[in-house]
């Protein structure tokens, strides 16, 4: 899943950059994803984020017919899909992410819950998805910066115009790294940007930033969707609001499960990142810390007219 994120974005260890013309197909996620403290983590996450975004889907303009079909791109636990199948009980929601123990652990919930409406299956979004054209009414991706490789979102939009129906809305939401008072957090997130850059996973000309926020709505419209739009979210996590505890521990528990990404890359040495690591911490939960985390998200429709072939052809 869901999905986004030294990073709060979901999961698996990255590799060298490919050739531009390579098409992926190993498992770009910066984190193990098959630990249980990541999983457990994504969980957290997933709430966090429907929270601070004011919902499910409380974008203008987004509405779901009353039999409609959704897809979740990297869904991981299934946290939104869940909770969407739950809110809406005549809708179809199917859920991808490329993790078997995660899709195994979601399909469990869904059971669990008695969620007849909402099942998971195992896919990279990277690759050909396997639905048939106009399939779905609305596509949601959250926080693919954790794995997207820069050359693979055009084609990834190119599957999401096709799979749409004419009409439907494609959903993103990405994010950067937050804003800190700790000079620590501050330079250990410095270093997993410099990380996402070496890896061939960043935007980021000087790899500062992720990079996704700035290029996120080009790419959309490139990919032919038309009535883009935008939508800002913030999570304030400063000491003593009710942020503080839920994002701090998001980011205590990425910040450990990133390091071996960050040492393939080799950005820091092991006691570095074992330094930056414990006075970040102390840092997060000093008097004076001051902490703001932003979400961006792009929505954009298919034109009702559109055929799958018109969409913009993939980056190769």
């Amino acid at each position: 899943m869901n999905e986004p994120e030294a990073a709060a974005a979901p999961v698996h260890q990255a590799e060298s950059q490919p050739s531009p013309s390579s098409a992926p197909s190993r498992n770009t996620y910066i984190i193990d994803s098959e630990q249980a403290a990541e999983l457990a983590r994504l969980m957290q996450q997933d709430r966090l984020l429907t929270e601070a975004m004011g919902g499910l889907l409380p974008e203008e303009g987004i509405a779901l017919p009353e039999r409609g079909r959704v897809l979740d791109l990297a869904c991981g636990p299934g946290g939104w899909a869940l909770e969407l199948a739950f809110r809406f009980p005549k809708v179809e929601i199917i859920g991808i992410d490329i993790s078997p123990s995660v899709i195994e652990y979601a399909n469990a919930q869904a059971w669990s819950r008695g969620l007849e409406n909402v099942h998971f299956q195992v896919g990279n979004v990277m690759e050909s998805l396997p639905f048939p054209d106009q399939s779905f009414d609305l596509i949601n991706g959250r926080a693919l910066c954790g794995f997207m490789l820069p050359n693979s979102w055009p084609r990834l939009l190119a599957e999401c115009f096709r799979l749409l129906k004419p009409g439907g809305i494609l959903r993103c939401t990405e994010t950067e790294q937050p804003l800190t008072t700790s000079p620590a957090f501050e330079h250990f997130c410095a270093l997993g940007t410099q990380a996402l850059k070496r890896a061939g996973q960043s935007f980021s000309p000087d790899g500062r930033h992720i990079g996704i926020t700035p290029v996120l709505p080009r790419l959309l419209r490139q990919a032919g969707f038309e009535r883009v739009r935008l939508r800002a979210s913030a999570i304030e996590w400063s000491i003593g609001t009710e942020g503080h505890y839920p994002v701090f521990k998001d980011y205590l528990v990425a910040m450990e499960l990133v390091q071996p990404f960050l040492l393939k890359t080799g950005v820091a040495a092991k006691e570095e990142l074992e330094r930056l690591y414990q006075q970040a911490v102390a840092e997060m939960q000093a008097d004076d810390f001051c902490a703001i985390w932003t979400l961006l998200t792009v929505w954009g429709e298919k034109p009702a007219t559109a055929n799958h072939s018109e969409a913009s052809p993939a980056a190769g």
